[in-house]
């Protein structure tokens, strides 16, 4: 998709009619702003996976505990139960 000369210069009016002039440059200065709120923060980003441990290539996580539980296992007494009272 090649966007021509036409197409830009209609894509402006229509900016300008939809914005109006003069906030254009209030809408340039927001989009600029946020552009740079958004170049900082991909930075950190990048900064923070940098620092991260070469060798595991994560930071450190403390290790989770538990244990695995066998899905079918009933609890017991269950069966039991549900077999006298039924």
């Amino acid at each position: 998709m090649n966007i021509t000369g036409w197409q830009i210069a209609i894509i402006a009016l229509l900016i300008i009619l939809l914005f109006g002039a003069p906030k254009l440059p209030q809408l340039a200065k927001s989009v600029g702003q946020s552009m740079r709120i958004f170049k900082s923060e991909v930075r950190t980003m990048q900064d923070e996976s940098d620092s991260k441990d070469p060798e595991t290539g994560d930071a450190e996580r403390p290790a989770v505990e538990g244990r695995v539980v066998d899905p079918t296992d009933t609890p017991r007494g269950s069966s039991q139960h549900r077999r006298d009272h039924a």
